[in-house]
């Protein structure tokens, strides 16, 4: 935390929720609620709810006990039906940080309509564009802080970003130009500043008591990481913030909470036109007592979402942060709860092997995920606005972070990719510098827009940004457009199978990636040195008989012809006579 439509017809196992013992928290009308003219909202519940007011009762000493939960039969995990996420690579910007329009310092949402070219220009036939399908916008909704993650108000877009009518023309433009727009949804938490909690901070009385956790003691444990987790008021209480006294947590244990939540997402995906969300920190959504993650209400919880969302707005795409996650922490997860999940041990992996020169781990991180989470059903990234940014790990080597993207946009999965990582921008903590100002040209005023920009740039912007790679073949820039349309223009690379070869040496990874109509092979040299006669093996049964040309789709030389007899196993096929260090090929296998 930092901070096609379709109908899906595979049964859900929707757990049923039984309140016991909740103190029914409600708003008065004129509560700073989301407008009850959002389409497709049931609002009737909430609405009785907020007029009656007085039937409200506090919580005493501890929270709301948890509810209990009739779990529903285990059912297979959905598919992911066709849909725009088939071939989608999701580029994740931070409108802050991006272009500002307006000359203020502050990036904007104007500024990233004039910047969407260079995401995607909405022509197929250039490659002049990133290449990207999808966006990944960090919150937008009004906030006290510099990041969004603490909202104040819901249905109203961050000032310094614009006006609502400002994003309703972005989301146009943007699917003008072939991209989605999913946004970063935080229910977890609000701002301290929003009007709920500053009304629950008067007491016991206030309609918003139980939209929040209270207890008059201070319960004796912390959160996960060992930090403060219950925060002192003047009233000589405690509330409950997981991540800090700012973010105070929502009481989705009160169905009034619920309501809201599903009128926020109903407004924004459809009043705001978005096609869906990354949820931000789901799995410290209901607390049970000091367990405080990945509780069984919490995954409860996601499958009455769902429910809700598949009535509310077809296709709407969903991708859960769980931050740190492997494929047993995201089991409990699938099948019939959020549509996706970032997979954190395959970023870790990548790095890690790009780090190392070795690929076994990667391999294996891999194949674990690909063969223990529901097809297609994760998303693959290097890092994101928390971490520390990729190219720093790597010590600024461009090989080591050709080779990573190589890698990444690959594999199966919908990858994601933090802005400023395809130029190799520089960031480490604290958090401000790893979201730092898109590096667009190395004038004094970086590309940006203005001579000032709310946070100063990385020290090399005047050497790293996109001015300077656009017009060179060799850049990591042009790298990485090509990965993103090579990615989003072959089905064998978006959706196909994976199947892993044994490559003879520890530096290479190779796998085929397949559709009933393509295949392609991936052959990866992760070591700093060039490899002479690498070999691969391959089971039998894994390609159909016959001989195939290989077509280079990355890569300047085309591929050794590779024969396979019917029931033979490929042993000592050798792609090319020579590997490149930190180099990638992709080739097309034609019969």
């Amino acid at each position: 935390m930092s901070g096609s439509t379709i109908y899906r017809t595979a049964a859900l196992a929707i757990g049923v929720l039984a309140f016991v013992g909740c103190a029914g928290g409600g708003a008065p009308a004129a509560a700073p609620t989301i407008a009850a003219t959002a389409a497709n909202t049931n609002t009737g519940a909430l609405e009785t709810v907020l007029a009656a007011p007085t039937s409200v009762k506090p919580t005493s000493n501890l929270p709301t006990p948890a509810p209990t939960i009739t779990v529903g039969p285990t059912v297979a995990p959905f598919p992911l039906q066709a849909g725009w996420w088939d071939n989608a690579v999701c580029y994740e910007v931070f409108v802050r940080s991006f272009y500002d329009s307006d000359g203020n310092g502050i990036g904007d949402i104007n500024g990233l309509i004039q910047k969407l070219d260079y995401i995607n220009d909405g022509d197929p036939a250039t490659q002049s564009d990133l290449g990207a399908n999808c966006i990944w916008l960090m919150p937008m909704a009004d906030s006290p802080s510099y990041h969004g993650y603490d909202t104040t108000d819901y249905s109203k877009i961050e000032p310094d970003y614009g006006s609502n009518d400002d994003f309703k023309r972005l989301v146009e433009s943007a699917h003008q130009h072939g991209i989605r727009i999913i946004l970063d949804l935080v229910l977890n938490h609000t701002a301290r500043d929003h009007p709920w909690f500053q009304s629950a901070l008067k007491g016991p009385d206030s309609p918003y008591r139980d939209w929040y956790l209270w207890s008059k003691d201070k319960p004796l444990y912390q959160t996960p990481w060992g930090t403060e987790a219950w925060h002192p008021t003047a009233r000589h209480e405690y509330f409950y913030g997981i991540f800090w006294e700012g973010m105070p947590d929502l009481n989705y244990r009160n169905p009034a909470v619920t309501e809201e939540a599903h009128k926020i997402s109903a407004f924004w995906l459809n009043d705001m036109g978005v096609d869906g969300f990354r949820l931000d920190a789901i799995k410290h959504l209901i607390e049970d007592g000091s367990v405080q993650e990945n509780t069984p209400e919490t995954h409860a919880w996601l499958r009455g979402y769902r429910a809700f969302l598949e009535k509310t707005k077809l296709g709407a795409f969903t991708v859960g942060e769980i931050f740190g996650a492997n494929p047993s922490m995201l089991a409990p997860y699938y099948p019939d709860q959020l549509d996706a999940y970032f997979a954190f041990d395959v970023g870790y992996a990548i790095i890690d092997a790009a780090e190392s020169g070795r690929a076994d781990a990667f391999v294996l991180a891999v194949e674990n995920t690909y063969t223990q989470l529901p097809f297609q059903r994760w998303a693959p990234f290097l890092t994101n606005h928390d971490q520390e940014r990729v190219m720093t790990t790597f010590g600024a080597d461009t090989g080591k972070a050709k080779i990573a993207a190589t890698a990444l946009l690959t594999l199966p999965g919908m990858p994601f990719l933090y802005y400023g990582e395809e130029i190799g921008m520089l960031g480490t903590k604290p958090d401000e510098r790893i979201r730092t100002p898109m590096q667009w040209a190395g004038d004094d005023t970086g590309g940006f827009g203005s001579k000032t920009p709310w946070e100063s740039f990385q020290p090399n912007y005047r050497q790293v940004n996109v001015a300077a790679q656009d017009a060179d073949p060799a850049s990591l820039l042009n790298l990485y457009r090509r990965l993103v349309h090579l990615h989003t223009e072959h089905p064998a690379l978006a959706h196909g199978s994976f199947t892993p070869l044994r490559a003879s040496n520890p530096a290479v990874a190779a796998f085929l990636r397949q559709t009933d109509d393509e295949r392609v092979l991936v052959v990866l040299n992760f070591g700093k040195a060039a490899i002479d006669g690498a070999t691969l093996e391959l089971a039998a049964g894994a390609l159909t008989p016959g001989a195939y040309q290989m077509e280079p789709l990355l890569g300047d030389q085309p591929g050794a012809e590779l024969t396979v007899d019917a029931g033979s196993s490929v042993a000592g096929y050798a792609p090319l006579a020579t590997l490149a260090p930190q180099t990638g090929n992709i080739f097309k296998l034609v019969q």
